[in-house]
């Protein structure tokens, strides 16, 4: 008979290591055999270190499983197995040093070995040629760096990993290079290291000579992190007036169509104000974090000008720097000019090169800089040798550009552009209309009188800044409402008490019945309206800044100040006759934020048409996949014969015609049906009497 095997300890070694985890004391000699069987291993394994061995793989397992319960004896085995790994990672067999690996990773989740030790170990073994091992590294390295700032930022360990990780970013091997900046940048995403030394010494990747570290690198500052999105659209956690307020004050007087005019265009404006005071979202901060970001985009312009990576890798480094100087405010004169060599209707990708023109302005570049680029574009673009597709690009450009440096528009440019208002394309014509609505709001005056539009309040005293020009204001702009209104309710109160004690004498004359007359919200509004426009700009001044500086504003302050600066836009300027009906066009313009979408220069307000081949493309590719509204065949044998009926369905209707005819039958007239029961009676009551 054959013995069993299975409880012989010596050599099943799981079930040792099942016994000596319930009770260590109990097999201490057992295990200490394997321990001493485990060391003679070690000393052939280095004699032979290319060598694989399938027992010392076993064994390095079965430590690792029970280290926690003998560290007496097992206290040097961790730095054993890395001296191991760190002297012979290259010769080693590629299943032993993967074994290896994951004892090291099994001792680390024991909190049996430092973990700035193991952790600049695994960086060095990402130089191995074995990308299931680098995978596993990846992997441990990330998780384990998250576990450490799990419950708090351990910034001892975090600042010695960075610091090796800045030197493993200039390493001479590639593959190690490039993972050592994947770990950091998902560590990034992660909300682990997201601090401004890990952004920094990101950026000394983007230097790299090595063409997937610089990519890698870019992406980092151009991407975009979704867990970031948030939606604060909710009116309840806004502070200003509310729809309901607006449709409150129009409401409540008299119920014309002007009144209905007006909370029209009330709401447009109220929109548009929303949008603006709507806090920037950023859907990747990495940009704010640099420290000089000067020096960061001049090295940056440099490398693009003497790159010679494919044209997508340049493209990125233009998104970057326009960012860049965008978002800081920076000076880079010499990136104008370049792009400006790429400014043509057949360039590559060139609506890109316009966003980034477009996002690379801000208001403290010198306008004559901004000019050069701007009239490129319009010599370029807006002319009429040009499809429509392609001066409505230009022209989106062009409202871009001004509307983050408007001294850059002078008014010949503006002029030409405007009469584009009345172009036979719609594209055309509805981006030349947006180009006049947004003057319309930043200077009235630049425009030609027929395209400034109905006149309000608000555009009177719209004004363009001139270079370098400040306007600090040290009181709260429309804070006199607040003045005027306190003086008519005191005024209100006054005539009230009067009138309250004449109808007591008039009631003792006779019983007269008391009226208490109310003006709408719309007419109380535009008295104070009425009144603040009779006031000098002095004096506006002058109560605004008294209020500002007398008393703590309280929100429904703040909410009766946004409505009257709102009203401004709503309301007709004092003194104008309103001769001409409201022209403006409403507006899809979204709040200006420090990134632009390219969407804002490839706006299409109408699709163009589609070719013939293109339709038919589109028509036959919703024909590939109908089977599923075929009627399935219900046959039990799909080979039998099929009926006259079925065959009836695949003749033509001349085949069957005759049949059709013969087989319908017409409606009968109720008379008929009447005759017919009679006869049917009579001949049944003659059967009978037979």
């Amino acid at each position: 008979m054959s013995t069993r095997n299975n409880n012989k300890l010596p050599t099943n070694l799981p079930q040792l290591q099942n016994l000596i985890k319930r009770d260590p004391p109990s097999y201490t000699e057992e295990f200490l055999q394997q321990y001493h069987h485990f060391q003679s291993h070690i000393e052939i394994f280095k004699l032979q270190p290319d060598k694989s061995s399938k027992d010392l793989a076993e064994l390095v397992m079965f430590m690792a499983q029970v280290a926690q319960c003998y560290p007496d004896y097992l206290s040097d085995f961790p730095q054993q197995l890395r001296d191991l790994l760190s002297s012979n990672h290259t010769l080693l067999d590629v299943d032993l040093r993967m074994t290896f690996c994951k004892a090291l990773i099994m001792l680390r989740n024991k909190n049996l070995i430092n973990p700035t030790v193991l952790l600049e170990l695994f960086f060095e073994l990402l130089r191995c040629h074995d990308k299931l091992l680098r995978k596993t590294l990846y992997t441990h390295i990330v998780s384990d760096i998250k576990n450490i700032n799990a419950k708090h930022k351990n910034n001892k360990v975090n600042t010695a990993l960075q610091n090796f990780m800045y030197t493993m970013l200039r390493d001479s091997n590639a593959t190690a290079a490039k993972i050592s900046l994947d770990v950091m940048v998902e560590l990034y995403k992660r909300n682990i290291w997201n601090d401004a030394k890990t952004v920094n010494v990101i950026t000394t990747a983007c230097f790299s000579k090595v063409t997937k570290i610089i990519v890698a690198a870019l992406k980092f500052f151009l991407g975009r992190d979704d867990g970031e999105k948030r939606e604060s659209d909710s009116e309840s956690e806004d502070e200003g007036p509310t729809a309901r307020d607006l449709i409150i004050r129009y409401a409540t007087g008299k119920k014309n169509t002007k009144s209905k005019k007006k909370l029209e265009k009330a709401m447009k404006v109220l929109k548009k104000h929303k949008k603006k005071k709507k806090p920037e979202i950023f859907n990747f901060s990495a940009i704010h974090l640099v420290h000089d970001p000067q020096d960061f985009a001049e090295k940056l312009l440099k490398q693009l000008e003497t790159c010679k990576e494919r044209f997508e890798v340049k493209m990125m480094h233009m998104d970057l720097i326009s960012r860049l100087v965008g978002i800081h405010e920076l000076f880079l004169f010499n990136f104008y000019p370049f792009l400006q060599r790429f400014l043509q209707p057949h360039q590559r990708e060139v609506t890109k090169i316009l966003l980034h023109a477009a996002q690379a302005t801000h208001q403290l570049v010198p306008p004559e800089v901004v000019q050069s680029v701007m009239m490129t574009i319009a010599n370029n673009f807006v002319t009429d040798r040009n499809s429509g597709e392609v001066m409505t690009v230009g022209i989106n450009a062009i409202k871009e550009i001004t509307a983050r440096c408007p001294l850059a528009m002078t008014e010949d440019l503006l002029q030409d552009l405007a009469l584009y208002k009345t172009h036979k394309d719609k594209n055309v014509m509805m981006s030349a209309r947006t180009l006049i609505h947004l003057f319309r709001s930043l200077d009235p005056q630049m425009l030609q009188k027929k395209f400034r539009g109905k006149p309000t309040e608000a555009s009177t005293e719209a004004r363009i800044h001139e270079y370098g020009e400040l306007d600090a204001k040290s009181y709260i702009p429309g804070a006199e409402v607040l003045e005027v209104e306190t003086e008519d309710k005191e005024t209100d109160d006054d005539g009230d008490w009067e009138s309250a004690s004449l109808s007591e004498d008039d009631e003792e004359d006779d019983d007269e019945e008391w009226i208490d007359v109310h003006h709408s919200s719309d007419e109380e509004q535009q008295e104070i309206a009425e009144k603040i426009n009779a006031m000098p700009a002095e004096e506006r001044k002058a109560k605004a800044a008294a209020v500002s500086s007398s008393r703590i504003l309280t929100q429904e302050d703040f909410k009766k100040i946004r409505l009257a600066q709102i009203s401004k836009e709503v309301n007709s300027a004092p003194g104008r006759a309103e001769k001409r009906k409201n022209v403006d066009i409403e507006s899809d313009e979204e709040s200006r934020g420090e990134l632009l979408s390219l969407r804002d220069i490839e706006r299409l307000h109408k699709k163009p048409k589609s070719d013939k081949e293109t339709r038919l493309a589109t028509a036959m590719s919703g024909r590939t996949d109908r089977k599923e509204f075929v009627k399935k065949r219900t046959k039990l044998n799909p080979y039998a014969s099929t009926t006259n009926k079925e065959k009836k369905k695949n003749k033509s209707f001349m085949m069957v015609r005759h049949s059709q005819n013969v087989r319908t039958k017409n409606k009968r007239s109720f008379r008929d049906k009447q005759i017919s029961l009679r006869d049917a009676l009579l001949k049944k009551k003659k059967r009978l009497m037979k």
